[in-house]
């Protein structure tokens, strides 16, 4: 994962990215009971998502690399809009 980060040319962000996203998946796992904690963490990790999209794009990875960003960008979409 490490080297992944290298190769995003986001080494520094490492850490960060990392705790956002053990939050929002605190907060999903909080939507449960609170729909709009779980509408809120969904909208982050969809715009975390979209970040991820747009790296892969400037870095030019492939179709098969960038379609798990892709599908969980759509998959927190629909969490966010659907609501819990």
């Amino acid at each position: 994962m490490k080297q992944e980060f290298h190769r995003y040319r986001l080494a520094a962000q490492r850490i960060p990215v990392g705790a956002l996203q053990c939050f929002a998946g605190i907060g999903l796992l909080a939507g449960m009971s609170q729909p709009w904690m779980g509408q809120l963490a969904s909208a982050g990790l969809a715009l975390m998502m979209l970040i991820a999209v747009i790296v892969r794009i400037q870095i030019k990875d492939t179709l098969l690399q960038t379609m798990p960003a892709v599908l969980y960008l759509a998959l927190n979409i629909y969490l966010c809009m659907a609501g819990f």
